[in-house]
């Protein structure tokens, strides 16, 4: 079996004050339980409420965080396009660039770099292939998502 293209790393570095991967109006993100039960313990929140104020549910019922109703974009991106939650982001958003579908095909992750001033940045670090697989099935983990609060593995039998 031919390992991926990306297998012996990826040279990438977020840039400051991008956001370039937020500010997209309409993008989806899945949360996680963990990311739910985090972030509403951020917001000083139980996560009913929270998911009440702060997410959504897809048309298949999957949690998602809400976009402002104005643009689309992340509620959570400032006007300075920074993060107001980064050291707590959701998964899925920790694992950009390193989404199943960017990475699919070398191709598919050109059209990502003409987009994503990080990939091969003059400050980029090389990351390797073993940590972006893990972030590859963190957002996968993501995508799945969860439907109900608490999730069926969290319920007490």
């Amino acid at each position: 079996m031919r390992a991926p293209w990306w297998s012996k790393g990826v040279n990438f570095s977020c840039q400051p004050n991008c956001g370039k991967c937020c500010d997209q109006p309409g993008g989806i993100v899945y949360l996680s339980a963990d990311d739910a039960r985090r972030l509403a313990d951020h917001a000083n929140l139980d996560v009913p409420t929270w998911l009440e104020r702060d997410a959504r549910t897809t048309f298949d019922g999957r949690y998602v965080l809400k976009s402002r109703e104005e643009d689309g974009i992340c509620i959570h991106l400032n006007d300075q396009q920074q993060c107001n939650i980064y050291e707590i982001r959701p998964q899925q958003c920790k694992a950009f660039p390193w989404w199943g579908e960017n990475l699919a095909t070398a191709s598919a992750w050109e059209g990502v770099k003409r987009t994503c001033p990080g990939i091969d940045a003059e400050d980029a670090i090389l990351i390797d292939g073993q940590t972006i697989r893990i972030n590859i099935f963190a957002d996968r983990t993501s995508t799945k998502g969860f439907r109900t609060w608490p999730p069926k593995k969290l319920r007490r039998k």
